[in-house]
């Protein structure tokens, strides 16, 4: 059994084969599904998922990318929805930062406040983070020590194999695993992820995005978690069998809401 623990399934481009995909899932052996909030215009339909299909769960956030979307969304009222498991995606993001030196300060302060913000709220709602971290390792670090994250702990979606960032598992953290572990190109994160704790591992998809070999420049899907296990078994020296039940018993220690239904 796997559960991905990270997959826009409220993505546009899942509506037409929808149930297509989750069959596909369901034949490879992929039988639990977190939803993470990224802009509030999707997350009607991710509630409505996940209140159709009992093994779909859901967070509220708001990426760092779409920092317009927190004004009004009411973070306690979609948090006790009893599928919710989180808080996020939310985090830092300097891949994309341009113009002035001052307009690029002014971005970093604005995605430190609306991050502090979600963190805040999760430790007020008593769920964990998920956090997204690209190419803002320390900051985001410090942000998450300095407002005790660790009280809520969480997960590092799409680990980036910063080795600056394992130290969080001292703090609660989890450790995000997706498609990018099969890449050529991925060496970092072949070589740290023996580093990591196994008991904060967990199995992502990201989907649509960032599909592992062999499939990449496709569309991203549950179903190929699959791959990424089989990556880890042989980094790991472990038994596929293993890494699935161990990566699925930390996402429902972490995710205390899956054991649930």
């Amino acid at each position: 059994m796997i559960i991905d623990t990270h997959i826009h399934l409220d993505d546009e481009r899942y509506r037409e084969d929808f149930e297509e995909v989750m069959m596909r899932a369901q034949e490879v052996g992929v039988e639990g599904f977190i939803i993470p909030g990224a802009h509030p215009s999707t997350l009607q339909r991710a509630i409505q998922l996940c209140e159709q299909h009992e093994n779909i769960y859901f967070a509220v956030g708001v990426h760092p990318y779409d920092l317009e979307g927190m004004e009004g969304l009411d973070f306690e009222y979609y948090a006790s929805h009893p599928k919710c498991m989180a808080i996020g995606e939310c985090g830092m993001d300097y891949f994309r930062l341009e113009g002035s030196d001052e307009e690029k300060i002014a971005e970093k302060k604005r995605q430190e406040e609306a991050f502090r913000a979600q963190i805040r709220m999760a430790k007020k709602v008593k769920k964990p983070l998920i956090v997204h971290i690209r190419d803002a390792s320390h900051d985001s670090k410090m942000i998450l020590l300095s407002e005790g994250a660790g009280e809520v702990g969480g997960v590092l979606h799409c680990y980036n194999a910063d080795e600056e960032l394992l130290s969080l598992a001292n703090e609660g953290f989890y450790f995000g695993i997706g498609g990018v572990l099969t890449f050529s190109n991925a060496k970092k994160l072949v070589n740290v992820l023996p580093k990591i704790p196994k008991d904060k591992l967990l199995i992502e998809t990201d989907g649509p995005y960032l599909t592992p070999h062999p499939h990449r420049g496709k569309r991203n899907e549950p179903a190929y978690t699959k791959l990424v296990a089989q990556k880890m078994s042989e980094l790991l020296e472990l038994s596929i069998e293993e890494v699935e039940r161990l990566t699925t018993h930390n996402a429902k220690i972490l995710f205390e809401g899956l054991t649930k239904h």
